[in-house]
């Protein structure tokens, strides 16, 4: 392991903590004392992500997470939700067993679990993922989250508006 302050090649292990299919390891640089913290995952068999226009590409746990983090950028979620719902959609595909996967599986996936977490994130992966045409195929996916429920937000989030006038929209919509 090299020291990422000084390049030095010898570290300690201070400290040693399992974690969700991993271990934290705190580290000593045995060349200039510096602490650093590593990461290890036991990773499966490699998984190949074919894309939409055929091409194959090998699974990269930092592509998933750069575009879920993208999505729920700014959003008041919970600290560890974000990397807890990266840990599931891994574990599932590895779960799966299978080499390779289809793109629209792993998009599938997220859109789920974000749906759950924050109907803000859903949106804006959504609008991406499903290359959205125009104003109306958004406004049948913001419809579709709305359909059957009341306009609450999470247990985590202020509302945008009191629950009065909440309720008055709706009144109108229908």
């Amino acid at each position: 392991m090299n020291c990422p302050y000084c390049g030095g090649t010898g570290s300690r292990v201070i400290d040693s903590r399992p974690l969700d299919g991993g271990v934290r390891r705190r580290r000593k640089c045995l060349s200039c004392g510096a602490r650093f913290t590593t990461y290890e995952r036991v990773q499966s068999r490699n998984i190949f992500v074919v894309k939409k226009d055929d091409r194959r590409e090998e699974f990269s746990r930092d592509k998933l997470s750069s575009g879920i983090r993208k999505a729920c950028e700014k959003r008041p979620l919970p600290i560890g939700a974000i990397d807890k719902l990266i840990d599931n959609i891994e574990a599932e595909l590895y779960g799966l067993g299978k080499a390779e996967i289809s793109s629209s599986i792993i998009g599938d996936l997220v859109m789920q679990r974000l749906q759950k977490l924050d109907h803000i994130a859903y949106i804006r992966f959504a609008s991406v993922y499903r290359e959205f045409a125009d104003i109306g195929a958004l406004k049948q996916v913001v419809d579709s989250l709305t359909e059957g429920e009341t306009l609450t937000p999470p247990a985590n989030q202020l509302p945008l508006l009191p629950s009065e006038a909440v309720n008055s929209l709706i009144g109108r919509r229908r």
